[in-house]
């Protein structure tokens, strides 16, 4: 059969295939980017876009927040929650799936939430602005949620490139 009389249409093309726990946690390290849900009092999930660090050897997920938004007091609620994270094409995807914790408030520059904060930062060459970030985080009120993840899932769809 030549490659133009082969099947088309739904349901003839390859299967997904399911990614392996090396290859979600690649996505998960590659991307910054996903929507973090979680369930609202009355049963229904929350979806946010947030801007994530993936912790590979913790396996956790850690995301910036200020503690007068919605999420942290919806997490502090009801804790399961999950980041969906689409992969380099609309074909693949990643879902971290745990129990959220949600720490203080940054309550100095130096203190733990704001290094914490910190090391989820590309960095700063210049010591006066990482001084600057580490007040802002603290003016701010800024609190982690550290996304434990339990069960880790995706898949991909090998489809070939068009000739």
């Amino acid at each position: 059969m030549s490659a133009s009389s082969q099947p088309s249409g739904p349901g003839t093309g390859p299967a997904p295939r399911v990614l392996t726990d090396a290859e979600l946690s690649r996505l998960l390290g590659e991307r910054q980017f996903g929507v973090l849900a979680s369930v609202r009092r009355t049963g229904h999930p929350h979806l946010t876009t947030v801007l994530y660090a993936w912790d590979a050897a913790e396996r956790v997920v850690r995301v910036s927040s200020t503690a007068d938004r919605l999420k942290p007091g919806q997490l502090r609620a009801d804790p399961h929650a999950a980041l969906h994270v689409s992969g380099p094409d609309v074909f693949s995807f990643a879902v971290a799936e745990g129990e959220a914790e949600v720490s203080e408030p940054a309550t100095g520059p130096g203190d733990a939430v704001s290094r914490e904060l910190l090391s989820m930062t590309p960095g700063f060459e210049d010591p006066a602005e990482e001084a600057a970030f580490l007040s802002q985080v603290v003016a701010d009120r800024r609190v982690v949620i550290r996304l434990r993840v339990s069960r880790l899932y995706g898949t991909a769809l090998d489809v070939p490139a068009a000739q």
